[in-house]
């Protein structure tokens, strides 16, 4: 058992730096000055501020949970190791062993999450999708990409709502905007912003020719209301039309859905999926906010005034990833040069190797 015992010992020391970098401590501090502030008796005369300092709450709580359930559990298995012996009790043994690795795959994921220290990593994260060159087969590759975010937030215990969906004439979708709900989701997802390129062989063609097509993928946070930036209503043109969204036959009948264009920069935002207009609008508007701090960011601007319209072509020469089908089956990130060659597998949901490649070349 002297390999269990030494890896038992290296996660030990692995968690021990990584609680360094969390701040358990001063974690702990912020929730007992938020704990203080949800007791006051005016606190919800502010609802999206509580709300805001609600859900802080519960995220550090859920962290300190995970962290002090994970030291203890590194502690009580080196106190067990003693006592296991695969001369005395093999099946005992094999158990000791398939929770020491339970511990060590617990660990690898959480040793993650301490890359996460962004601005915004532990809000909700705003995905944006929308089909560029390659025509029928670009939209399908669009609802390909939304199906595998949808399914890796899924899989992450994230929930997920789909908040506009304009779908392509013959087959796949031209733009789908969703939110991922969940603690570090625009943190983890953050990296897949940018143009996902598709080789394969067109089932759209009659010749079944091999065709490359483009999607850019936008991932934004979820911004507070306090953190927005102020907005001119003289900027902004609202424009309302029928909505294709949930509802049924209640909201195909009223012009419920929204969208609002940003004239100074051009940035177009848009909402269906709510069953009222107001709420549509509402949803616009944080999504509107996200993206004007988003290309301040970019920009380095000061002030609104300050943006230019950011055109991107969604072509080539700019993918961060490709997926090939054909002639050869791979999946590659090109900052990275992580690679998969399971295309079925990503596609399904299994991103877990390229988003962490990707955090831990940032942090």
């Amino acid at each position: 058992m002297h390999e269990i015992k030494a890896q038992l010992e290296e996660i030990k020391k692995l968690i021990a730096v990584g609680l360094k970098k969390v701040d358990l401590a001063a974690k702990k501090k912020e929730l007992e000055t938020l704990t203080e502030a949800m007791q006051a008796q005016d606190f919800w005369s502010n609802r999206e501020k509580a709300q805001e300092i609600s859900q802080r709450a519960s995220n550090i709580n859920k962290l300190m949970t995970v962290w002090n359930g994970i030291v203890g559990e590194c502690d009580e298995l080196l106190e067990m190791l003693p006592e296991i012996s695969p001369e005395k009790d093999q099946k005992a043994a094999d158990e000791y062993k398939t929770m020491v690795k339970n511990l060590a795959e617990r660990w690898r994921k959480l040793e993650i999450s301490t890359f996460l220290n962004g601005k915004y990593d532990e809000n909700n994260a705003i995905v944006s999708i929308h089909a560029g060159t390659g025509g029928t087969d670009a939209a399908d590759f669009a609802e390909m990409l939304m199906r595998m975010y949808l399914r890796y937030a899924e899989r992450m215990g994230f929930e997920a709502e789909v908040m506009d969906k304009s779908m392509a004439e013959e087959a796949g979708v031209k733009s789908a905007s969703f939110l991922v709900k969940g603690q570090f989701a625009y943190g983890y997802l953050k990296g897949e912003g940018g143009v996902h390129r598709l080789v394969r062989m067109s089932p759209f063609n009659s010749k079944n020719t091999r065709e490359t097509s483009f999607v850019l993928v936008e991932v934004l946070p979820e911004i507070h209301f306090a953190d927005a930036v102020q907005i001119a209503p003289e900027d902004l043109r609202v424009d309302v039309y029928r909505s294709g969204g949930k509802g049924g036959q209640n909201v195909n009948k009223t012009d419920s859905a929204v969208r609002i264009t940003h004239i100074p920069t051009g940035l177009v935002v848009a909402s269906q999926n709510e069953r009222s207009q107001l709420q549509n609008k509402e949803w616009c508007m944080k999504m509107l906010h996200a993206k004007l701090l988003d290309l301040m960011e970019k920009q380095h601007a000061a002030e609104i005034s300050d943006l230019k319209g950011a055109v991107k072509e969604i072509a080539w020469g700019s993918q961060i990833r490709s997926y090939v089908l054909h002639p050869y089956k791979m999946v590659k990130d090109h900052r990275t040069d992580y690679e998969e060659g399971n295309p079925e597998r990503v596609l399904d949901g299994e991103l877990d190797g390229f988003i962490e490649a990707e955090l831990k070349k940032v942090g």
